[in-house]
């Protein structure tokens, strides 16, 4: 596809995500036992054909930049355009505090967005996880000669989102509205497609009159003048704001349907690749209802848990219902139950760590328990 261009926001910190989010940002957040959640909507992106991307980048960004790289993993390695990295304030005119919205991280990325060569412009938040067909979506854009389409899906229960859409005849967007959900409303997933041109013009309009955030200072401010469409998408989609998100989005993967819905092979998930032995079970090891990345090591008795690459479980440890990211090491017979280790994180032996499936406990990066 090549009139459309990719612009993802990485700049949120995800203050409420704690522990996960001491040394990286939301998008940069392991998930799914091998991936980053900025994996998924870059892959929507490359998946639909888009070969130029910037992606926004504000605070906390080091762990975001050594995972993308080049973008070779992607194919976003090139000569022209390919994968850009949009460090902060790097830009003539660009405030100088932190993004107050994504209209602001537009603003300071203006005049990379002057040189795209695309007609037509995808903004996307990096920390949403799903499986976007953005082909179709774009398809759908050009043939109803919108001014913007969004993406919603529908709501969660007892999940406050940032913005729901009312749709109306031919999913046009008739309204867009903040505080609870009503019944016929749908959550907006961050995901927006316009022209470039088009683009620019808000950003003018934004820079002379002010806005920060897109949802309610274009769409709900400009909501009567504009052909604004809705895509509504069905599939899985998850948005990790708080540990308690993360701990039950990354749960939900246990379920195949889930699973097969979110890793389709139609369009896959691309990740930054190492190359790793598989992974060994001991003799006596128990291992049931996981997903196992390559390069462990498990010789323990594990249930219904996410075990990313390089673990080490040893003999006589118990894992249940938990969370193990890269380089955990569970040691002799200790216990663990609903608990999220960041990566390189030791359990000691005999030690017992418990959680609560509503409140999980989460272990930082490097720490020993």
């Amino acid at each position: 596809m090549q009139d459309l261009h990719g612009i993802l926001f990485a700049y949120t910190s995800g203050e409420q995500l704690r522990e996960l989010t001491e040394h990286r940002t939301e998008s940069s957040v392991p998930f799914g036992g091998r991936y980053r959640v900025v994996d998924f909507m870059l892959s929507n992106l490359v998946n639909a054909g888009v070969r130029d991307v910037g992606v926004i980048m504000q605070e906390n960004y080091q762990s975001l930049l050594d995972h993308l790289g080049s973008g070779k993993d992607w194919d976003l390695s090139r000569k022209r355009g390919g994968l850009r990295l949009l460090p902060p304030f790097g830009y003539a005119g660009s405030n100088r505090g932190l993004y107050r919205g994504n209209l602001d991280a537009l603003a300071a990325a203006a005049d990379y967005i002057s040189y795209i060569r695309q007609k037509y412009v995808v903004l996307a938040d990096a920390n949403v996880i799903a499986n976007l067909p953005l082909e179709e979506i774009f398809r759908r854009h050009v043939d109803a000669k919108a001014a913007v389409t969004c993406v919603c899906a529908p709501c969660h229960e007892g999940r406050e989102e940032r913005a729901y859409f009312r749709l109306g005849e031919k999913d046009t967007v008739t309204e867009t509205l903040a505080g609870n959900p009503e019944p016929d409303t749908y959550a907006d997933m961050g995901v927006y497609i316009l022209s470039k041109s088009f683009l620019e013009d808000l950003l003018r309009h934004c820079g002379t009159q002010g806005g920060h955030d897109f949802a309610f200072d274009i769409l709900q401010q400009k909501q009567a003048g504009l052909h604004i469409m809705g895509y509504l998408h069905s599939g899985y989609r998850a948005c990790l704001r708080t540990v308690s998100d993360y701990y039950r989005e990354s749960m939900q993967l246990l379920c195949p349907e889930i699973r097969g819905d979110l890793f389709s092979r139609a369009r896959p998930v691309k990740t930054k690749v190492r190359d790793e032995a598989s992974s060994y079970y001991g003799a006596n090891s128990h291992v049931r209802n996981c997903v196992v990345a390559d390069g462990c090591f498990l010789e323990g008795d594990i249930e219904n848990s996410i075990i990313f690459r390089g673990v080490r479980v040893e003999p006589g440890a118990v894992i249940r219902d938990s969370i193990l990211m890269q380089g955990t090491q569970v040691l002799r017979n200790a216990k663990v139950s609903c608990v999220i280790t960041d990566k390189n994180v030791v359990i000691n032996p005999d030690r017992t760590l418990t959680g609560h499936p509503s409140c999980p406990a989460a272990v930082s990066k490097g720490k020993a328990v």
